[in-house]
């Protein structure tokens, strides 16, 4: 047998004698701080535990105690009752502590008996109860819970074992406390009627047998009496205040003072409101400033202290993540997460961190949302998110835009100044630093604010810096919208459309189209900047020709004609006229005769001379065009105009080129110039 199992035996020996032989009252003093000290002990214990179960012998520990108490109650009154005395210790605290005034020392006692009894033993039984209660119905719950995570292999079979056990010994633990809470309301019941034994009996004693005068008698014994009742209430109260702080104490990471420090002054600025509420009280009413003014100061220090002390939560936080960060660049898996790209991605040096910083008046991250609405209007595709970022490796006032992880755009922000372009005529007098606009590459000019209304009064377009880049991203994005859309994105936008257009989607995908053959037409309509938000129509003509021909090329003109009302109100608006370049019959006999029919497709192969006539050709229409102010449209029979496309897009990119079916029948067309060869 160990020391402590030995200790523990001899600690119930002795309880047991006490309520049989009659102890001396210097060893009864000494046991009743002994029972202080106990108590005491078991209070901040109940404090500094993080969890029940750290101190799951508190049931049995309680019935010790409260036995303990008993027979120092039994030995007191014996001591009292026989001798008139009861050690120094209740002396102490019967005239002491109460000042000799035994209606005092009666009225301290019944009050720590009606706190213990009504207030904390009441509370503790309450909750004991009803805690037990739900955590006998919340174990099936739990076990359930264990068992997924085992059979999902969250867990393994170590801490599933761990896990249950602690399962069960909860409810142990919550069914033995609704028990021992009933000894703790028993032992404030046992505690009033001692003392009125003591109180009675004593006197009758002290008058019979010591031969005292009632007054002498009832001071005596009413003073032994009323210490006695005060040293044995005291640690009764501090096991029942730790038997209510136990049952109380909800999930929680830290001791019972880290939860009140983090909790309860987790609002700084609630210090502000109660110091001074404390201050106005002391100022408007009678109680003394002297006792108003320093809590109210002492609130109000402390908030400010506690505002301006960093958070340890925060702190924590980032501690955390930064040993998460270095663990995962530590794994092997951390490897594979390098591989991932970003769709699109903007990075800017470090002189533009207020273009993105709220904080300074930054609203570029509003910008890019309402690019997304726009686009997915204009254009029919839902962009995906942009990661916006600094790069220290990039010039101060410089920005770029990468998509799919290559670099597609790069330009230059002047953030305290304007951007002025020409309305077509130089002044002298506007003073700026010359630049390009970086959206149509127009000549342009960053100007100062005090130039700004000089220029706007000269006819110059000024824009400020944000509008600037978030113009310029936009134009990007449509250029580059045919390699944002994917076999991924393209399922997305079959699905939204399935919503609305089931039959429709069933007729087209799986057979006789796949996803990727779909994507192919998406993508081929998007790069020559044709929205492709009127779904239907696109699955309406895929759903006609898809069973003549799986040809994206040949399905993407089929789809262009159908989108003809669309295609005419881009390129030409409300009006019923347009002025176009035409391509010469010669010219589309010479395309026509070039196209290569093979089993993986048709090509254009013609003579590098006569294309590269053709294209100078292309090229002069287009300055006279220019010259004129007009926006340049080529228009060709529809059988070569994808041929046509292909044969001018490396050159051209901008150039629409439409074929006659493209155009609504009630739309006037003058030819301003032939594309022809000699």
């Amino acid at each position: 047998m160990s020391a402590r199992d030995l200790s523990v035996l001899i600690s119930v020996i002795i309880i047991i004698a006490m309520l049989i032989i009659p102890l001396p009252t210097w060893l009864l003093s000494f046991l009743i701080l002994l029972n202080i000290s106990l108590a005491l002990l078991v209070l901040l214990t109940a404090m500094n535990m993080k969890e029940p179960l750290e101190l799951s012998i508190f049931p049995s520990l309680l019935l010790l105690l409260t036995l303990f108490r008993l027979g120092l109650n039994v030995s007191t009154t014996r001591s009292i009752l026989s001798k008139g005395e009861a050690g120094g210790v209740v002396e102490t605290f019967g005239t002491f502590v109460v000042g000799g005034k035994v209606l005092v020392g009666m009225v301290v006692f019944l009050i720590l008996v009606i706190i213990q009894f009504i207030v904390i033993t009441k509370g503790a039984e309450r909750v004991s109860e009803v805690a037990a209660r739900f955590t006998l119905d919340a174990m099936p719950g739990k076990q359930m819970s264990i068992d997924a995570d085992l059979n999902a292999g969250m867990i393994t079979e170590k801490e599933a074992r761990e896990r249950r056990e602690k399962i069960g010994q909860e409810a142990d633990f919550y069914g033995s406390m609704d028990g021992a809470s009933k000894f703790v309301k028993g032992d404030a019941i046992a505690g009033i009627i001692i003392v009125l034994i003591n109180l009675i009996f004593g006197m009758i004693i002290g008058i019979m047998q010591l031969d005292l005068s009632v007054s002498e008698a009832a001071v005596r014994f009413s003073l032994l009496t009323v210490g006695d009742g005060i040293v044995s209430q005291i640690p009764a109260l501090l096991l029942s205040t730790a038997t209510g702080i136990i049952v109380t104490r909800a999930a929680s990471t830290g001791s019972f003072g880290e939860d009140i420090s983090k909790q309860l002054f987790s609002y700084p600025k609630m210090l502000y409101v109660t110091g001074g509420t404390i201050l106005l009280l002391g100022l408007f009413t009678p109680i003394n400033d002297l006792f108003t003014i320093p809590i109210a100061a002492v609130l109000t220090i402390g908030g400010y202290m506690i505002n301006r002390a960093p958070k340890p939560n925060e702190i924590e936080m980032q501690e955390i993540e930064q040993e998460i960060e270095i663990d995962e660049m530590k794994s092997p898996e951390s490897v594979v997460n390098l591989l991932n790209v970003d769709p699109i991605e903007f990075e800017f040096g470090y002189g533009l961190i207020p273009l993105a910083d709220t904080n300074q008046g930054g609203d570029l991250l509003d910008r890019v949302v309402m690019i997304r609405r726009q686009l997915a209007i204009e254009m029919g595709l839902v962009i995906p998110v942009v990661r916006i970022r600094d790069n220290i490796q990039l010039n101060p006032n410089e920005y770029r835009l990468k998509i799919k992880g290559n670099e597609v755009a790069r330009g230059e922000l002047l953030l305290d100044h304007y951007l002025a372009m020409s309305p077509g005529i130089e002044d002298d007098s506007i003073e700026g630093i010359d630049t390009i606009e970086p959206s149509f590459g127009l000549p342009a000019k960053w100007i100062s604010e005090d130039m700004k209304e000089q220029a706007e009064m000269m006819g110059y377009t000024v824009v400020d810096p944000p509008s600037v880049v978030s113009t310029h991203i936009t134009e990007v994005i449509k250029s580059n919208a045919h390699i944002l859309i994917g076999r991924q994105e393209t399922k997305q936008l079959i699905d939204h459309l399935a919503e609305s257009s089931p039959i429709l989607v069933e007729e087209v995908t799986p057979n006789p189209l796949s996803i990727g053959e779909i994507q192919k037409v998406l993508a081929k309509l998007l790069k020559e900047k044709v929205s492709i938000r009127n779904l239907p129509i696109i699955f309406e003509t895929l759903a006609d020709y898809g069973k003549v021909t799986t040809d994206t090329d040949l399905l993407t003109e089929y789809v262009r004609q159908n989108l003809a009302r669309q295609i005419t109100s881009q390129y030409i608006g409300q009006e019923n006229h347009v002025k176009v370049l035409t391509v010469s019959g010669k010219v589309e006999k010479l395309i026509a005769e070039g196209i290569q029919q093979t089993e993986h497709g048709n090509y254009l192969s013609i003579d590098p001379d006569v294309s590269q006539a053709i294209l100078q050709s292309l090229a002069n229409k287009l300055e006279e065009m220019s010259l004129m102010e007009q926006t340049p449209i080529v228009l060709c029979s529809p059988a070569i105009r994808m041929y046509f496309r292909q044969l001018t897009e490396r050159y051209f990119p901008h150039v629409p080129i439409l074929s006659y079916n493209e155009l609504e029948s009630n739309v006037e067309v003058q030819s301003v110039g032939v594309v022809n060869i000699d």
